[in-house]
């Protein structure tokens, strides 16, 4: 019979499954139920030591013996102090040493409560990763648990090895062992750049090979000649969903597209190869990870991160992705590439999208502004939230933005900075919040004419009008949305920026000549004032007319 708690069990049946087999553990109430486990597995050997400074060594010995991952285990307080000696030697001598800290609940830290001490991170820079569990009420959390657990010891073995310590808070009551039998837990594997590629091949790509819906998802990519690779594998049956923030990739109304299709099926992949940073799409991600319920998903990446964004991977391959892309094969999938690419419910999305007409609003600004230069060699920044979701529906040329984090601040400045480094124009697309708050990027003397803005000012952060709980709020106007009545002349003024005004189509018309034509040796800012409520409104009547 197994402990009660379920943070102790995912961890234990996940030690098993990586491999560990043997624990030095030492005496103590809190990691009772950590031990009591250890001791139940038929495949771990536990070896008991009371003084945790020599436990540590103990520990050390067994693992510079074995070169595999060995478990130390200590109850609360300063018992995890002592271990500190032990996990130095270890870092230094890349020894694989998994330190299993008992630890009382959070909320008792520094409560004057008998052995809590702030136990997350104590082992500071002498480990290569810290985790503290979470005590799981939920699924979430419960793969919050999974995916550190195997972080933490994914981390402990690959590359130059070394000590990880993973914090376990347990609730009272201590001694509660009714549970039958371990849980079955996802193993995420780890292939290493340095591991043989046939490993990878029998891990992944034969299974790749022979699912009949396969699919490669393509996060952020800053790689030109991944694109390229990827624009073949679209010439050959493969089905793939470019983030349209990567470089040389984007996809055409990929957001929209899924949004019809999310709940059909026949759409969903039964294999996903993740690649690349952020998907700015909520619903891409919604949709991916709904299948990632019944796919088999793998991530690839250059730094073997473990980035378990479907919430579902079963592992991770390091290395030189472009070079992985090239062994792929696509034997079974032709019915599932036609269905994404040639489908008439596909091409009546992507005409309805082409054909839908906005009428004047921050939506209209960014189709006319993205027209007017289809043909003009020219960098676009866009800033975060709204400006981005619109450059991603109209723009046909690759969006530099600060999707990293997605924070608003920052993006004015990161324009204007390239404009510095770069003899094309610069654009940037803003809202009014981001661009207030990034005002001081203006004050500068070295910015010069190839600097020129688009903002696009509705009085104050609509996008946070979609959300319809918050209409109930008597907050959600002035202090959610921030509503405002300010202009950005007198900031032009005062920083030396040629200002164009536009207030609707026609004016809208002539501000976007002139911001594009005219010749100056200053930034020029084309400042276009709409409804912030219109604007949401045509936002909604583009999303329901497909």
């Amino acid at each position: 019979m197994y402990s009660d708690k379920e943070n102790v069990n995912i961890l234990t049946s996940l030690l098993v499954n990586h491999g560990v087999n043997k624990a030095v553990v030492c005496p103590g109430s809190r990691n009772a139920p950590i031990v009591h486990n250890l001791n139940e597995c038929p495949d771990v050997e536990c070896y008991p030591v009371t003084d945790e400074r020599s436990a540590g060594f103990y520990a050390l010995g067994i693992a510079q013996a074995t070169g595999s991952p060995v478990v130390v285990c200590v109850t609360s307080g300063t018992a995890l102090l002592n271990l500190l000696p032990a996990v130095a030697e270890a870092f230094y001598q890349h020894l694989p040493l998994v330190v299993v800290s008992a630890d009382r609940p959070s909320q008792w830290i520094n409560q004057l409560d008998g052995q809590t001490i702030p136990q997350n991170g104590a082992l500071g820079s002498f480990v290569k990763k810290s985790i503290n569990l979470p005590e799981p009420h939920d699924e979430e959390e419960r793969w919050f648990c999974n995916r550190m657990i195997n972080e933490a010891l994914i981390s402990c073995a690959c590359g130059a090895c070394g000590p990880v310590h993973i914090n376990v808070p347990i609730t009272e009551p201590l001694y509660s062992f009714t549970q039958t039998k371990l849980p079955v837990e996802r193993k995420i594997e780890f292939v290493s750049a340095n591991a043989d590629t046939s490993k990878a091949r029998t891990l992944m790509l034969d299974r790749f090979a022979h699912s009949s819906r396969p699919m490669i998802v393509i996060g952020q990519s800053h790689t030109e000649s991944l694109s390229e690779r990827l624009s073949k594998y679209l010439q050959s049956n493969a089905v793939v969903l470019i983030e349209p923030l990567s470089a040389g990739g984007a996809q055409r109304y990929l957001d929209e597209i899924v949004r019809c299709v999310e709940n059909d099926e026949h759409y969903s992949p039964d294999f996903i190869l993740y690649i690349g940073d952020c998907i700015v799409s909520k619903s891409i991600k919604k949709f991916l990870r709904k299948a990632a319920r019944k796919a088999e998903v793998w991530m690839a990446s250059e730094d073997g991160k473990i980035a378990d964004t479907l919430m579902n991977a079963v592992g991770v391959i390091e290395g030189n992705v472009s070079g992985l892309l090239d062994t792929i094969v696509f034997d079974n999938c032709k019915d599932y590439y036609q269905l994404w690419h040639d489908s008439v419910e596909v091409k009546n999305i992507v005409e309805k999208c082409r054909s839908f007409i906005p009428k004047y609003s921050q939506m209209s600004a960014v189709k006319a502004f993205e027209e007017a230069i289809a043909h003009h060699d020219i960098i676009r920044h866009y800033a975060n939230s709204m400006s981005v979701r619109l450059g991603c529906i109209y723009s046909k040329g690759y969006l530099y933005v600060n999707r990293g984090i997605n924070g608003i601040e920052g993006s004015l400045s990161t324009a204007a900075g390239y404009s510095l480094a770069s003899d094309k124009d610069v654009y940037c697309v803003i809202g009014d919040l981001s661009f207030f708050y990034d005002q001081n990027a203006l004050w500068n003397r070295n910015i010069g004419g190839n600097l020129k803005i688009l903002l696009l000012n509705n009085g104050g952060g609509a996008i946070f009008g979609k959300f319809e709980g918050l209409k109930d709020s008597n907050a959600r106007d002035n202090l959610v949305m921030a509503k405002h009545d300010t202009s950005a002349g007198g900031i032009c003024i005062a920083n030396h920026i040629n200002h164009i005004e536009a207030f609707n189509a026609e004016t809208l018309k002539v501000g976007l000549d002139k911001l594009i034509n005219m010749k100056s040796d200053n930034p020029t800012l084309l400042e276009v004032f709409t409804d912030a409520e219109n604007d949401m409104n045509v936002i909604k009547e583009y999303y329901t007319s497909i």
